[in-house]
């Protein structure tokens, strides 16, 4: 389904009556009774051609037509979600005694049942990996109830306009893919792993690896002619999804060539992500093979009501 200023969108583009405590800059977020804390950056409103032209010899049919996009301003996290602020989540003793999270029959997230760094780094700075975008969205959710503020994942379309930080090249720094090792960890430079958020370079705008290191989980379904559909000039498009699979994932990885790190380049979440998964049902909050896919956080500059927030994350985490 898409929607672009309506149903679940409406949160992104004509919020509620509550604006932000905080002017539109740079902001540190802690998360009152534990240790996480992270920086969001403000990514002014705008448009941008969304997609590539028809003369990149390096696109891919999902990455066209290329269409023009309005995107409302927003605050996105500096850096992916590291290890550290996430596991917050999962060991915040609050959520037990609220009961605030009800799944699998139980009142609280379920506990990793494999080492979702897979020997690469957990503490310290490295980011967040293997979780199914519903683990990613609940996180979202926790913080919202945690702080008051309304955070959720970027729309593919955020995502984009974002990493690019208005530039209309293939990469965010231009079209030389030499420089690319100063701006990301790939499979060139990677040696086979992902590495602490924030030791590359970041994009104009002030983000961090938002090429490679680990890909990033969007809000959109993956539909391979999506674009086709999409209205002139939208504003703040979505792809809603109606199934959990398969979902937009962005930005390359550490396993990842030069050509898959392109601002542009669209991948497809895969059910072989948790084929090895031994639990029955697999879980719906950990991927056991997908060391490669992290996330990070964006906030609306204004802020949804209570109800529109609960309406947005009951219809998210509801699939």
């Amino acid at each position: 389904m898409i929607v672009w200023a309506i149903g679940v969108l409406t949160f992104f583009s004509s919020y509620a009556q509550n604006p932000s405590d905080n002017a539109f800059e740079k902001y540190e977020q802690t998360v009152q009774g534990t240790k996480a804390k992270f920086t969001m950056v403000p990514i002014p409103a705008g448009s941008f051609m969304m997609g590539s032209p028809d003369n990149d010899k390096q696109k891919e049919k999902d990455e066209t037509p290329q269409h023009q996009v309005q995107i409302s301003a927003f605050w996105m996290g500096q850096h992916e979600v590291t290890y550290d602020e996430y596991i917050s989540f999962f060991t915040d003793k609050e959520l037990e005694r609220k009961k605030e999270i009800e799944l699998d029959a139980v009142t609280r997230p379920t506990v990793p049942y494999i080492d979702i760094s897979n020997g690469m780094g957990k503490e310290g700075g490295f980011p967040a990996c293997n979780m199914r975008q519903y683990g990613a969205m609940m996180y979202c959710k926790w913080l919202y109830n945690k702080t008051g503020v309304f955070y959720r994942l970027p729309t593919e379309a955020e995502w984009e306009y974002a990493c690019r930080a208005g530039s209309k090249t293939i990469y965010p720094f231009g079209d030389n893919e030499s420089m690319l090792k100063d701006y990301a960890w790939y499979d060139i430079n990677s040696k086979g792993e992902f590495h602490k958020v924030g030791e590359k370079k970041p994009n104009a705008w002030g983000l961090y690896d938002m090429l490679g290191n680990v890909s990033e989980w969007a809000l959109d379904q993956y539909q391979a002619d999506y674009y086709a559909d999409v209205e002139k000039d939208a504003l703040n498009p979505v792809n809603t999804p109606e199934t959990r699979h398969p979902l937009v994932v962005r930005g390359g990885s550490y396993k990842d060539a030069a050509k898959e790190l392109r601002s542009a380049n669209r991948f497809s979440s895969s059910l072989d992500w948790n084929k090895r998964d031994p639990q029955l049902p697999k879980s719906m909050w950990w991927n056991a093979d997908a060391s490669f896919v992290g996330f990070r956080v964006v906030r609306p500059m204004l802020q949804p009501t209570l109800e529109e927030a609960e309406k947005f994350y009951k219809t998210y985490l509801g699939l």
